[in-house]
């Protein structure tokens, strides 16, 4: 203990360092009958020194030392170490040189015998430095995990970030080398600054051996209903935990294993899991592949630290792999790795930066400063990727086989080491960046031994450092706090705030008076409805869904086999489709969203109609799960521009169906599926007085008021129908028996309209 713990009735000598009485507890002690010298009792005896402070350390035996960690009143040197918080990244120089192809490379590949140690790997660093690392690490060899853990706590000035709001401690890393790279991955731009992802485009992403999965909570957080993540991680006690994602929506992340999907064993090892993983991504993203991959592999090496990258050789290796092989051109990753001192790790970064423009190592401050780790990013794939990831496959397949028990050979290096080492500007950037991270890392070992001495020293910056850091990254200073038990009224009123207009129906049905009133075709969109009632669904977060019929008191039920964000609100319509013809034709249910209110918590009843359908389909596409047959799709309707009507007659045909008879009416949907159709919905998406006109000199639109007789060609706020104003003019052409809107149908009423009357009138207004 330090002086300020000894009790005031005890003094420490300095010549010696003993703790004796004072005199205050001298005269104390003689009242009671004590001698100098002898022990309290009746007859002396009993102890004559003061009980020395415990060294009992964790669950040893009282009274163990632990050589090199013994207690004492060590103090540390604060001013050692440097308090980041605007980091720079410095880039690896670009590889300029010409790009081999397969047989080239299978060339620089050499074979020997296994290595279990590091010692002598001083290509890329220095030997003081290796020492220094390879030391500092066997230092905490005796020590519990327990009291490691607690002197790192103690000591770390960016400890208590944490996770802040998030699943773990992954997440923050995440945020904090997302925002030190300008939000490269979240918010990718091009050279010039441009946003890479349209606004009618999802931002794809692909987690890797990333379980529990807190680099997707992050992201998804991040992008508020705006991307759709693919995982792939080994299953069991390291697989994704979906249901902890509290702050990003788990709905638009679908996690897939490998071979046999959703029941693979998601092994990244194995070849097949790899080639199937990449199948399923590219299948999902329009064969394109996604925008970003992060990749965070590791495993156990308790007792064998100090090998820890050679160990991690293959995960490293198919962490790139995967990577390269999801990734569309200008796609970015980032991955951790640990040492890099071997020339096969080393190897690996000198492929990486042949197919990307930008590459770097990086140690965000979220990253223990005491471990090994660090980050490798990579900044927009080239075009000329093939031959990397061919070379790399094939690694991989001889390393599934070297590295078996009964193999005594390795692969030792994957690029000839000369090539590594006549690159002055690869070779003086991975020396720097090696000497760099390792003297952090000697600093902070250190400092965990000092701190593991002295249990009364402590961090006094560590609450400073947490609210500039997370000031930094944009990330709230919030608890985290579970999402509670689903309340779909509570939900709602949270949403509406008192405001219920969206659920007013004044649909009018359409007459020849309602369909002389339309006046410009370029005022109104449509779609066509099928057999069956539409309702409300309301997503309280993962399969607790919600649904309203839109009649009566304000009555939830749960709706089965639906999984949706929390704080979604949308109207849907659910009606059966038809695939393929004859015997083999299927009937299936479906569930067809008309139109949306909130996304994930976003309102979005103000946005035109058109924004609000392009935000559904988007929304819509990310919530899609081919590997989920045990859940019900939401798919969106087409939605047609009036004066594009003669699109809508075109998906028309009469059909033969399963057990009818006679042929029926069928409409043709986007997917090649069939459903009856019962009529057309007409929706005003324009706002009186304003109308939407082209211009004939031009041929550009226009938006015309009809009371002030103005004329803009932007399309100004007051014009645009919110989700209220287009359910509250709602036109509805009813295609009941005597409307006739193919020429296979026989039965025509004049009192009706039909097609040849809804042509007639809009003909007119072109």
């Amino acid at each position: 203990m330090d002086d300020s713990q000894i009790p005031s009735k005890f003094v420490k000598k300095k010549e010696t360092g003993q703790i004796e009485m004072s005199d205050a507890v001298r005269k104390m002690m003689a009242k009671m009958g004590h001698k100098e010298g002898e022990g309290l009792g009746k007859h002396g005896q009993g102890r004559t020194q003061i009980v020395e402070e415990s060294k009992q350390r964790g669950r040893r035996g009282l009274g163990m030392v632990v050589p090199g960690l013994e207690p004492s009143d060590i103090e540390w040197d604060f001013s050692k170490e440097e308090i980041v918080i605007d980091e720079e990244v410095e880039w690896l120089p670009p590889y300029t040189g010409p790009m081999p192809d397969l047989e080239e490379f299978k060339t620089w590949i050499t074979v020997g015998p296994k290595k279990r140690e590091i010692d002598d790997e001083t290509t890329f660093c220095s030997q003081k430095t290796l020492e220094l690392v390879l030391n500092g690490k066997s230092v905490f060899d005796v020590l519990e995990p327990e009291e490691m853990r607690r002197a790192r706590t103690r000591s770390n000035p960016y400890e208590t970030i944490r996770g802040a709001f998030f699943l773990n401690r992954a997440a923050m890393k995440m945020a904090n080398m997302d925002a030190i790279l300008d939000f490269m991955f979240t918010n990718p731009k091009d050279a010039s600054g441009e946003p890479l992802v349209s606004p009618n485009e999802l931002l794809y992403f692909a987690d890797v051996c990333a379980g529990p999965g807190g680099f997707s909570e992050y992201v998804l957080w991040r992008t508020k209903g705006e991307s759709k993540g693919f995982g792939l991680t080994l299953r069991g006690s390291n697989d994704f935990k979906l249901e902890d994602f509290f702050a990003g929506p788990p709905e638009m992340f679908e996690p897939h294993y490998g071979v046999g999907g959703q029941e693979g064993d998601g092994d990244i090892f194995n070849p097949a899991n790899q080639a199937e993983f990449a199948k399923f991504v590219l299948s999902s993203t329009d064969g394109k592949g996604v925008h970003f991959v992060m990749a965070d592999g590791g495993f156990s090496v308790e007792g064998q630290e100090n090998i820890q990258e050679i160990l991690s050789k293959q995960l490293y290796l198919c962490q790139f792999l995967v990577a390269v092989m999801v990734l569309r051109p200008g796609g970015n990753f980032v991955c951790k790795l640990f040492d890099l001192f071997t020339p096969f790790s080393v190897g690996l970064v000198y492929l990486m930066n042949m197919i990307f423009e930008q590459v770097a190592l990086i140690k965000p401050v979220t990253s223990r400063p005491a471990n090994s780790e660090r980050y490798i990013v990579c900044k927009n794939l080239k075009a000329n990727k093939d031959a990397v990831q061919q070379y790399f496959h094939m690694i991989n397949v001889d390393l599934c086989r070297y590295l078996s028990a009964v193999s005594n050979d390795d692969i030792l290096h994957i690029v000839p080491l000369n090539t590594m080492i006549n690159d002055d500007s690869f070779l003086n950037y991975i020396v720097n960046s090696n000497e760099k991270f390792a003297k952090i890392q000697a600093i902070n070992l250190k400092k965990i031994e000092v701190f593991t001495k002295n249990s009364q020293l402590y961090e006094a910056r560590q609450p400073e450092v947490r609210t500039k850091c997370l000031e930094k990254w944009k990330i709230p200073d919030q608890l985290r706090t579970p999402p509670g038990r689903p309340d779909p009224k509570a939900t709602i009123r949270e949403l509406l705030k008192g405001s219920d207009s969206i659920f007013e129906n004044n649909t009018e049905i359409l007459t020849h008076s309602k369909l002389s009133s339309i006046t410009s075709l370029y005022n109104y969109s449509c779609l066509v409805r099928g057999e069956g009632a539409s309702y409300y669904l309301l997503g309280c977060g993962r399969s607790n869904c919600y649904k309203w019929e839109g009649r009566g008191a304000m009555n939830w039920h749960r709706a089965e086999r639906l999984e949706l964000p929390s704080k979604t609100l949308l109207e849907v319509q659910s009606f059966t489709e038809l695939k393929g013809e004859g015997k083999g034709q299927k009937k299936i249910t479906t569930n067809h969203v008309l139109d949306a209110f909130f996304l994930c918590g976003a309102d979005v009843r103000e946005m035109s109609f058109e924004k609000r359908q392009e935000k559904l389909k988007k929304f819509i596409k990310g919530l899609m799960k081919p590997t989920r047959s045990d859940l019900q799709q939401l798919v969106t309707m087409t939605i047609f521009p009036l004066h594009k009507f003669e699109q809508i007659f075109e998906r028309l045909s009469m059909k033969l169906v399963k057990g009818v008879s006679n042929p029926r009416l069928c409409y043709r949907t986007d997917s090649g599926s069939y459903f009856h159709p019962t009529g057309l919905d007409i929706i005003r998406t324009v706002k009186e007085p304003w109308t939407k006109c082209i211009s004939k000199s031009t041929g550009n639109f226009y938006w015309f008021n009809t009371k002030t007789r103005q004329s803009v060609y932007e399309c100004p706020a007051e014009a645009r129908a919110t989700a209220s104003d287009c359910k509250k003019t709602l036109l509805h052409w009813r295609w009941e028996p005597g409307v006739k809107v193919h020429p296979d149908q026989d039965q025509e009423n004049p009192e009706l309209i039909s097609k040849s009357h809804f042509i007639e009138h809009l003909n007119k207004l072109k």
